[in-house]
Order: C-alpha cells, then sequence, then structure tokens
C-alpha cells in the first residue's frame, strides 16, 4: 500500500530486519527522507490537475472518473507520500491500516455481495499490506462473509498481534499453506491478494511464491469449471512490478484491483472489470502539492470505482436469494398483523424507507400508472397515503378508485402486495397530518401543482421564498384545499419471501365468508 516499507523509514527499517527471508534482493536505490520543506518536489514530470475535492454526498455512479483523467504515482513518489503522511500530518501505522482494510472490504461488498459470494480467503504477507488483508478479514466477517486466512509469515508485533487476536476472537479460521488446496476455486469465491505493496522488489520467497503461483493457476482451472473465485488485489497485484505491472505476462490476472490513497503506475496495466479507490484519508495539502487528479468519494464511502463499470449482460443479472423458509403454519391469521410483523423486521434491518410503497392506479383509459409513494398510517381502516388532489393519481382515482401496493424489502428478500378500493381520508385527518410535517414540506405542498408543466425549477423555488416569507411571520400555514390523504381498504394480500433457485414463498390472503362471519383464507401460489 501507499504507505508500507519506506527504505529509510522507521517503520520500513524495523519491517527489513524482521522479513528479510522473504526477498531474494532488496531495493538497490535507498528512498531518501526530506531533508526541509514540508513536502519534497516530485522528481518526475506531475502533468496532473488537481481536482481533489472533500466528497459530497451523491451516488457512486456520479463520482467514476475516466482512468485517462486519474493520478498514478511512481514507486518514489508513493514513498514520499506515505512519509509525509506518518510523519508531518501525524498519521500512524495503525489508523492508515485499519482505514486501508475497511476500503478494501467495502470495495468488495460493493461487487460481490455476501449472498453468492461467502467464502473469502485472505492470503497475507508480513508487511503492512498483510496488515491490510488482516483489517479487511474482520471488517468482511461483520459484513456477512465468511472469511478465512492464510498468513504463514506473522510478524511479531504488537500491532499486527492484535490483528490477529481480534481474528481469532471471531473464530475466523487461518490456515496453513498446506492445508490449502491444490484448487482454491473448490472452497473459496474470493481470493484476497493482500501479499506485496508497492515497496516489494525481487521475486518472492516461499511460501509466496508457491501462493501466487496459486492464483495464477486459477486460469487454467476457469477453462474447465463454470465459476472461478475471483481475486482482489490489495493495492498491487503479487509480483508485479510497481511501475511497469506484470511484465512477463504470466502474472496474476487479478478482477479487482483496490488502489490505496491513489493508483500506482502499474494499475494502468490493470484490466480486470473493478478497479476501486480506498484510503480517504488524503488531506488537501498532499492533493495540492502533487496535483493529484483523484475521483471524489461518494457520501459517506471509503471506496469509489475508478474507469466505467463493465458492460452487464442484462439477462444474466440474477439474485440467489438465501432465507428462511416462509410456511403457513407460521403466518399469522389476520393480513394485517403479518404485514405490521414484517414492517417491523424491515425497521429493525435498519432498511431505508420501510415504509416506502409502489402505488399503482388506473384510470378510465384502463392505462396503468405507478409511482412511489409513502405509507404514513397503517391500521384497520386500511392504509393511508397524502398526495395532492389534483395530480394524475388522484384524477385516476376519482375515474377508477381502486389501487394496487407493493412494498419491497430488498435487505430481506420480502415483498407484499396490497389490493383493493379506496377512498379519501376525512378533512380533519388530513389536516392533523398537515400541520405536523416540517413547515418546509408544508410550503412545498402549496407550490407545487403537481403533475402540472413548469417552466423551470428556479420558479418553483422564487415561489417558495415568496411563501416562505409571507408565512414567516404567521403562526399556522393553511393547508391546501387541493392537499390530503387517501386510505386503500385491502381486498387481498400477497406475501412473497425470496428463495433459491427461484422457489420463491407466496401466500395469498383473500376473504371468505364463513358462518356469517368474514375470515381470510390463506393459500400459497406457485412462484
Amino acid at each position: 500500500m501507499i504507505w508500507s516499507l519506506l527504505a529509510q523509514a522507521p517503520v520500513s527499517l524495523a519491517y527489513y530486519k524482521s522479513s528479510p527471508s522473504i526477498y531474494k534482493t532488496k531495493p538497490s536505490t535507498p528512498l531518501n527522507r526530506f531533508s526541509s520543506g514540508f513536502l519534497a518536489p516530485i522528481s518526475t514530470p506531475a502533468i496532473r490537475v488537481f481536482c481533489s475535492k472533500p466528497g459530497k454526498v451523491g451516488s457512486m455512479a456520479s463520482s467514476v472518473l475516466n482512468q485517462g483523467s486519474i493520478s498514478y504515482l511512481t514507486q518514489r513518489e508513493a514513498a514520499e507520500v506515505d512519509e509525509t503522511l506518518m510523519g508531518p500530518l501525524g498519521f500512524s501505522v495503525d489508523q492508515l491500516m485499519e482505514l486501508a482494510g475497511l476500503s478494501v472490504a467495502t470495495s468488495i461488498a460493493e461487487v460481490y455481495k455476501p449472498s453468492e459470494y461467502n467464502r473469502v480467503l485472505a492470503i497475507c504477507g508480513p508487511g503492512n499490506n498483510g496488515g491490510d488483508g488482516l483489517v479487511a478479514a474482520r471488517h468482511l466477517y461483520h459484513f456477512g462473509y465468511k472469511p478465512f486466512v492464510c498468513y504463514p509469515k506473522r510478524t511479531q508485533k504488537p500491532l499486527y498481534s492484535g490483528l490477529v487476536t481480534q481474528l481469532e476472537s471471531l473464530s475466523i479460521p487461518f490456515l496453513s499453506v498446506d492445508e490449502l488446496p491444490v484448487d482454491l476455486s473448490k472452497d473459496f469465491d474470493i481470493l484476497v491478494d493482500a501479499m506485496f505493496g508497492f515497496s516489494f522488489h525481487g521475486a518472492p520467497r516461499p511460501p509466496f511464491d508457491e501462493l501466487i503461483q496459486k492464483l495464477i493457476n486459477l486460469h487454467n482451472y476457469e477453462q474447465v469449471q463454470q465459476k472461478s473465485p475471483v481475486i482482489v488485489s490489495v493495492d498491487i497485484p503479487s509480483g508485479w512490478h510497481v511501475e511497469e505491472g506484470d511484465v512477463g505476462g504470466e502474472g496474476i490476472k487479478p478482477d479487482m484491483l483496490v488502489s490505496l490513497t491513489a493508483p500506482k503506475l502499474c494499475a494502468k496495466k490493470f484490466s480486470g472489470p473493478h478497479h476501486f479507490l480506498g484510503g480517504r484519508f488524503v488531506p488537501p495539502t498532499i492533493a495540492e502539492k502533487y496535483k493529484l487528479c483523484l475521483p471524489q468519494y461518494p457520501g459517506t464511502s471509503m471506496c469509489v470505482r475508478i474507469g466505467k463499470p463493465p458492460q452487464i449482460d442484462i439477462s444474466a443479472l440474477r439474485e440467489n436469494y438465501i432465507s428462511p423458509e416462509f410456511r403457513e403454519e407460521q403466518v399469522e391469521v389476520d393480513p394485517l398483523d403479518q404485514f405490521r410483523k414484517w414492517f417491523d423486521d424491515a425497521v429493525a434491518a435498519n432498511l431505508k424507507e420501510p415504509n416506502a410503497m409502489a402505488l399503482s392506479t388506473t384510470g378510465k383509459d384502463g392505462k396503468p400508472s405507478s409511482r412511489m409513494v409513502l405509507l404514513k398510517g397503517v391500521d384497520k381502516g386500511g392504509f393511508v397515503w397524502y398526495t395532492n388532489y389534483e395530480s394524475q393519481k388522484a384524477r385516476e382515482l376519482s375515474e377508477n378508485p381502486h389501487a394496487a401496493l407493493l412494498f419491497y424489502w430488498d435487505g430481506l428478500n420480502r415483498q407484499v402486495r396490497v389490493e383493493g378500493s379506496v377512498q379519501k381520508v376525512s378533512e380533519e385527518e388530513s389536516e392533523q397530518y398537515f400541520h405536523s410535517r416540517p413547515r418546509g414540506s408544508q410550503i412545498g405542498a402549496i407550490v407545487s401543482k403537481q403533475s402540472t408543466v413548469v417552466p423551470g425549477r428556479h420558479v418553483l423555488h422564487q415561489q417558495y421564498k415568496e411563501l416562505e416569507e409571507k408565512y414567516s411571520k404567521e403562526g399556522l400555514i393553511p393547508k391546501p384545499k387541493h392537499w390530503g390523504g387517501y386510505r386503500l381498504l385491502p381486498n387481498r394480500y400477497e406475501f412473497w419471501q425470496g428463495q433459491t433457485s427461484r422457489l420463491h414463498d407466496r401466500l395469498e390472503y383473500s376473504p371468505q365468508e364463513i358462518d356469517g362471519k368474514l375470515v381470510w383464507k390463506i393459500v400459497r401460489l406457485a412462484p
């Protein structure tokens, strides 16, 4: 990684002394410390544009930069940045290692979901790159993966011993090289290559030469197997030249590369589908001095994709759901109680907007339309939401007072369909809910003539500003007459639970009169 093994830094000297046996050669040229100044100048031409800015909330897609516009560091530049982070900027090795390992784990979780890529083998070297792998394994455990660790040359320092203890406390298995299968594809879904970082020189000694060869051999197994484990390399694919890449073309071919702090020159030779940048700790002083052009991290994410995502075959996109079985004898007799039970599960799972639901309506023309709205109440009387009574959905409900609701809770592999007739809630109920909303939302409801054409966003902002000023002097904002709630009275429920091999659970509730009493009949539907 970018902060590992400086030849003349104290940490690096200790590292080289503690594990000289893995090198056949050592760095031929020492990496000099700075004699003066906050940052030393870069010896190579830096034709780069400074574009590293504090992150803003946004989507992963909006943060993608083309690979050609990204800054790439030479080995010396990487070492200089590393030394500055751990020198005048006051970072410690354990701080940077924790952030780097978390970045690797979050990058993996962005692409490889634990439901399909659950078994992870982290192959860790004796240096800081191996420490990143140990930290990543711990985070992957908490993300829902099942990690294993191969750590054949342990570094006897408190930092590394502590990481091992942390993993052992989670009952994460440590495997020796001899315990690994010849074909790694049989037992693992993800292989984390955390053996050597950017300061490695020469050819690796045993057992790392053998471990690297195991990763290379996976390409041969791919020819006879339908699915091979993916390889995730940390900062530098082990065995690659830090600047020239896979010189002989016979090295590891990782599916994902997680560059740390900034990509190294060898990353230009990376041809796998997923290149991420991690290590969200570059201060503006370093970015400006080195004219680093790095992608903007989205939101609170610890990783960001470099380059365009790979082309996806839409027909090949699928999820193999793994869920507890949903049986008739387990469900509530009343579908409202079953809905509340599942809704509470969605809230407890901290899913985003668990009350979001798709509302489908149809007007007299028979053309259906759907949109997302928010559930604002549910009881024996039905499901309640609020909207503009002059909107498209309101016009369609006036022509055909029947609708369908769909709740989808991705994190739980569940969805609920609710169908029934629709009626407006009382004016008193609408009034009460309107005044419970934030004042900004109340003003927004007055400004928006929903589903009508507006000249531009500036018009909405101007009207909002005028009303905001007007009502700042008044206590109560009046509810517009064209705004209120609807209530759907259910006559059908369906509870869906995703299962493996598409054998999903589907239980339908429909009303049935027995002995003069209305009861709910429960049947199982074919998936």
